[in-house]
């Protein structure tokens, strides 16, 4: 219990777990195990009647690893769950990759210090100003 208290970055908080006991519903779960739920019934006090909608991210709180056919479900963009209407997997997509930033699979490109290669020849003059 003390660890939910300070340590939101794992898991949901204790407001957002209460909420959810209190008036949501769960709708279902991604491939990374995140779960989503949404409101039982709209608050009055919501803008056009409009459910609130909530993940719970299975391990570390990072919004990139929400993938795309459930960030547009939370956002109403679409009104249907994934699990309901599955989105159409285009030819051209591929397979969701949270942020790596911070982490050693970040991409890092040639010359970039902390790839600890060499910096790449200049390829420009320097302009100067005529005296």
């Amino acid at each position: 219990m003390i660890k939910k208290l300070f340590a939101w970055w794992d898991g949901a908080t204790i407001g957002a777990l209460f909420d959810i006991a209190k008036g949501g519903v769960k709708v279902g779960e991604d491939e990374q195990g995140n779960q989503y739920f949404e409101e039982k019934v709209a608050k009055s006090g919501s803008a056009d009647g409009v459910k609130r909608r909530w993940v719970v991210y299975h391990g570390v709180a990072e919004a990139s690893r929400v993938p795309s056919d459930w960030h547009g479900w939370l956002h109403h963009t679409f009104e249907e769950p994934p699990t309901t209407t599955p989105l159409k997997r285009q030819t051209f997509e591929q397979d969701h990759l949270p942020n790596m930033t911070g982490t050693p699979l970040a991409y890092r490109p040639k010359g970039s210090l902390s790839r600890g290669g060499e910096t790449p020849k200049q390829i420009y003059d320097a302009w100067t100003p005529d005296a």
